[in-house]
This record gives C-alpha cells, sequence and structure tokens, in this order.
C-alpha cells in the first residue's frame, strides 16, 4: 500500500523586485530569485529536511507554502486539495480550516511569544480564534498540552521572560498543537538553544509525531540534526533544491559536489578518522538575476564545460535519488 502523500509542491517560484534610486523615482534593478522552480512531496507520517547556507531560500520556501509571503506562480496541494486557491479565494471559514491543519513553529522562541500574555492566554488564544473545541473544555485542554511538551501546570500563569530558551520553545510547540494540526513546518526549532537542550526539544518531536501521526518540514542548516529527526533531505543552493533523497542515502551516497561539502564540516568526535574537509571558494552568487547556467559554478572544482553552458534540472540518478548536477552520476573524489 502506498504511502499518502500529504503536500505536493510544484513548480513553485518566488521573487521579489529589487529597485535602485533614481533622480526622481525608484528605476527597476531585478528580481530575486529566492525559491525558483522548485517541485517536492511530502508523504504523512514523515519529516522533510531542508537544509542550507543561510539565504538559500529555506524559510522563503516554507512560508511561501503557507501563504504568509505569497507565491510568484507554481501550485501546492495539502491533502489533495489546492492551496493557493483556497488562499486566494479570501473564503474566511476555509482560509481557518486549512490554517488549524497548517502551523508553523518559528526560529526564535521569544519574540514570536506575546510578552505580555502569560501560558495560559497565549495556548488557549487558538480555541479562542478556531473554536474547535467547547470553551468548557479551555482549561483542561491547555493543561493536557503543556504536559505534552514537557511542562508543569503551574507554568501556565507565568510569561515567556520567566522561562528558558528550551522551554519557550516547548511552549510554541504547545501553541502550535492547540489547533490540533496535521502538518507542521519547523523553521530551525533549535537553532537557538544550547547543544544539551536541542536533543530534548528534537527528541519531543519525534515523540509528538509518533503519537499525533504528524507530518513535518523541519528547517536547518545542521546536518546532525537533519540526520536525527528527518527521513527525507532536500539540499538547497541559491533558491534551487540540488538534491532530494532519503536521508541515509544523501549521507552514504551524496551526489551533488555541494551536498558533499556540507557533509564534510559534520563535527565527530571519532578519534583517528582522517576526514577530508571541502572549503568551499567564495561566497554565494548573489540571488538577484542569478546566471543561466549552473549556480554552483563559481564554487565548484568539478564543473566541465557544459556547467557554464546549461542550467542541471532536478533529475533521478538512482532509485528515488535526485540531483541537479551533470556529473551526478560520476563518482567524484
Amino acid at each position: 500500500m502506498s504511502e499518502e502523500i500529504v503536500l505536493d509542491v510544484r513548480n513553485l517560484k518566488k521573487y521579489f523586485p529589487v529597485q535602485e534610486k533614481g533622480v526622481i523615482f525608484n528605476k527597476p534593478a531585478g528580481l530575486i530569485h529566492a525559491c525558483d522552480d522548485i517541485s517536492f512531496i511530502v508523504k504523512r507520517g514523515k519529516t522533510l529536511g531542508l537544509v542550507g547556507e543561510s539565504g538559500s531560500g529555506k524559510t522563503t520556501l516554507a512560508k511561501t507554502i503557507l501563504y504568509l509571503i505569497p507565491p510568484t506562480s507554481g501550485e501546492a496541494f495539502f491533502e489533495g486539495e489546492n492551496l493557493f486557491k483556497v488562499f486566494m479565494s479570501k473564503n474566511k471559514k476555509e482560509i481557518q480550516n486549512l490554517r488549524r491543519k497548517m502551523q508553523y513553529i518559528f526560529q526564535d522562541p521569544y519574540s514570536s511569544l506575546n510578552p505580555r500574555m502569560t501560558v495560559s492566554d497565549i495556548i488557549i488564544e487558538p480555541f479562542q480564534i478556531h473554536k474547535h473545541i467547547p470553551k468548557k473544555e479551555w482549561v483542561s485542554r491547555m493543561y493536557e498540552l503543556l504536559n505534552y511538551v514537557g511542562l508543569e501546570d503551574y507554568h501556565a500563569e507565568r510569561y515567556p521572560h520567566e522561562f528558558s530558551g528550551g522551554q519557550r520553545q516547548r511552549i510554541c510547540i504547545a501553541r502550535a498543537l492547540a489547533v490540533e494540526p496535521e502538518f507542521l513546518i519547523a523553521d530551525e526549532p533549535v537553532s537557538s538553544l544550547d547543544v544539551s537542550i536541542r536533543a530534548q526539544i528534537l527528541n519531543l518531536l519525534r515523540d509528538l509525531q509518533r503519537k499525533l501521526n504528524l507530518t513535518y518540514i523541519y528547517i536547518s542548516h545542521d546536518l546532525s540534526t537533519i540526520r536525527h529527526i528527518c527521513h527525507q533531505v532536500a539540499v538547497m543552493y541559491l533558491g534551487r533544491i540540488v538534491e532530494l533523497a532519503e536521508v541515509d542515502e544523501i549521507f552514504d551516497s551524496p551526489k551533488h559536489p555541494y551536498t558533499k561539502a556540507l557533509i564534510s564540516v559534520i563535527p565527530t568526535i571519532e578519534e583517528n578518522i582522517k576526514i577530508n574537509r571541502v572549503i568551499l571558494p567564495g561566497e554565494v552568487a548573489s540571488p538577484i538575476n542569478p546566471p543561466p547556467y549552473c549556480r554552483f559554478y563559481s564554487r565548484c572544482k568539478y564543473h566541465i564545460p557544459i556547467c557554464e553552458k546549461n542550467d542541471p534540472k532536478l533529475e533521478e540518478v538512482s532509485a528515488n535519488h535526485f540531483a541537479a548536477c551533470f556529473r551526478a552520476m560520476e563518482k567524484l573524489e
């Protein structure tokens, strides 16, 4: 029996116009290609990891999928329903139904919490907006959610500034779960936390996924956490997905030179193991009007003449393993 596809993104693009100052009026200078022709699927109960350097388009992609930022073009289907058509319809009831099913956990747990509200108010607010459970059950459900994420009942009357970073992120997770979602986007949820706390939050997300059959997109630049929590990985570079495969396949047999470089710098505690660190020369190119050829060309030591002439497409190079590289079928050392 095939697994159910929860999210299906097709040819998604998000461009931002850039203007330069003129004498009287600003003049168009180009377009930032934040997300450029991105397609992928996420299956129920699974986690897709989005990984890449800062500025690669991970957060823009996530916010565009949830229509926090409107797309330039493309489609996204959630359980077979066209997301963008629903959001553009301005049908309040249908939009609220979708918002309930799809939630976002932001990177900074403090700035995403209202400092004037107690934890109780923060978690009960979604009940007031969506009215999906009877009012008499609001308080008991709030305490249940606190216990779900490892907090105590007495935490309900405290304010966000009274908590540590890890506890604040637990509050954010409880708030996201308050509307009983099916799909969560976690945008670098542990990047601002101490190393000892990161594992606790990651294990919490995994436990909740098993208990509630949740589906995740997990965004990070840390491949060690990606391997711990994800089932599938999409590697992004300059607005494009350059490699997509199951998590073990990505780590054991990367096909794109950029993926190889990212994996090579993962810290290890193993002794007497020689690791060939790949240091990429130069910086990420500007996403404004990117070149019509391979965007990784200037940083890649494996490039060949065709790389400077044509733009590689994301193609299947082995079973369920996709890469956007003209040399993906070769063994590159």
